[in-house]
């Protein structure tokens, strides 16, 4: 009979192996390491565009693919991972980026939820203030309403 704590060893290593599945098929890797290392890195930050909420590094798509093999062409070219982006972002815009540059027409992307953020606060310190009860003055009674008030509380009419 097999070890009980090895084959719960094994089925916890085939669970854990599942989330890190890559689609990169073996004759896309390099042989370089490093050259590999960088396309992967690379892989992660572009979008597929046919799945749209995945990277190529994730995505089974035969676009992904053609991406993935086009990065690493260019890595072997001798192009730095920047320029391996430019050439992408030349091709496809800026839309191929998981996450987009900042630029003049991302800067909307980039500051809308620190602006939302901040504003919200003051509307929310201003609202705040605002709800804050008003002190009202304590008016002193007069003689009549003293007088009935003692009357009641002593219990004489």
């Amino acid at each position: 009979m097999p070890n009980v704590k090895s084959w719960w060893i094994a089925v916890l290593f085939l669970l854990v192996s599942v989330g890190t599945a890559h689609s990169v098929n073996p004759d896309e890797v390099l042989d370089d390491p490093v050259l590999e290392n960088r396309a992967r890195a690379l892989s992660v930050e572009i979008r597929c565009l046919v799945c749209q909420n995945q990277s190529i590094d994730d995505s089974d798509a035969q676009l992904a693919r053609d991406l993935r093999v086009l990065v690493r062409e260019k890595l072997v070219e001798g192009l730095t991972d920047e320029q391996v982006l430019d050439y992408l972002v030349a091709r496809y815009g800026e839309f191929v980026l998981l996450k987009p540059r900042f630029n003049a027409g991302t800067s909307v992307l980039w500051i809308a939820p620190f602006a939302i953020l901040v504003l919200s606060g003051i509307a929310l310190f201003l609202y705040a203030r605002r709800r804050q009860p008003v002190p009202v003055e304590k008016a002193a009674l007069t003689e009549q309403e003293q007088n009935q008030l003692k009357k009641l509380l002593d219990g004489s009419d």
